[in-house]
């Protein structure tokens, strides 16, 4: 069903030749294959002004019906990243105490991970991304969303590019179950936190596991048909 709902024009992309084309897609690459979860933060300040915009961006990415099903929870209080780390640590106990299962333990064991998770309360940002099940574009929305989660993953993607474009380390922390991210967060139940995500400068003496740095070879993450 369409109706008479008012349009623009599409906006004018960069007129390059192919050549161009390549080089851009080339040095983006070459960008984005630097990033490495960091768990090691140095305390550094960074300007609340970098998050804003780095969520104004991450806040371009396309969604279900443009529905936007997301929010982005912004904790930086002394007081509020040591109520994550408890809430979290309380978590991956029992997460690393065996009920992950057997599997999952040995698929992580590489990258050396654990329980402890100090950096929610040294590093100056702590992110929460939450999904929307029902709002809207305007702020008195509240009807249903469409595709949540493959939207908020877009979104968490542009939302970390371009935190490293900031020259910033990061990292992806996703504590089961998440609800009591949601009382932390002052968030409605009918969202849903999605990840957590870690921002701020790596510590001088920071190390990325080896396995860490394994990526799939164009081959095995692409088809030609």
């Amino acid at each position: 069903m369409s109706g008479d709902y008012p349009k623009l024009p599409y906006p004018a992309l960069a007129a390059l030749s192919d050549a161009e084309r390549i080089a851009r897609t080339t040095a983006a690459y070459d960008q984005f294959r630097t990033r490495r979860t960091c768990r090691e933060f140095a305390d550094t300040r960074v300007p609340r002004e970098v998050i804003e915009q780095a969520i104004l961006a991450a806040g371009t990415a396309p969604s279900g019906a443009n529905r936007q099903p997301w929010n982005f929870a912004v904790l930086s209080t002394p007081e509020k990243r040591r109520e994550i780390r408890l809430g979290a640590e309380a978590e991956e106990r029992a997460f690393y105490a065996g009920k992950a299962g057997k599997e999952w333990l040995e698929a992580l064991a590489p990258l050396g991970t654990d329980e402890s998770k100090p950096f929610l309360e040294i590093a100056p940002w702590l992110i929460v991304v939450f999904g929307q099940r029902r709002g809207g574009t305007e702020p008195t929305d509240h009807r249903q969303n469409y595709y949540v989660t493959e939207s908020v993953g877009i979104a968490a993607g542009l939302l970390l590019a371009t935190l490293h474009e900031a020259g910033l380390a990061t990292l992806t922390h996703t504590p089961a179950p998440m609800k009591f991210l949601n009382a932390i967060c002052q968030r409605p139940a009918d969202e849903k936190p999605l990840m957590l995500i870690v921002v701020g400068h790596p510590a001088e003496d920071a190390t990325v596991p080896v396995h860490a740095t394994k990526r799939k070879p164009l081959e095995q993450i692409a088809s030609w048909l």
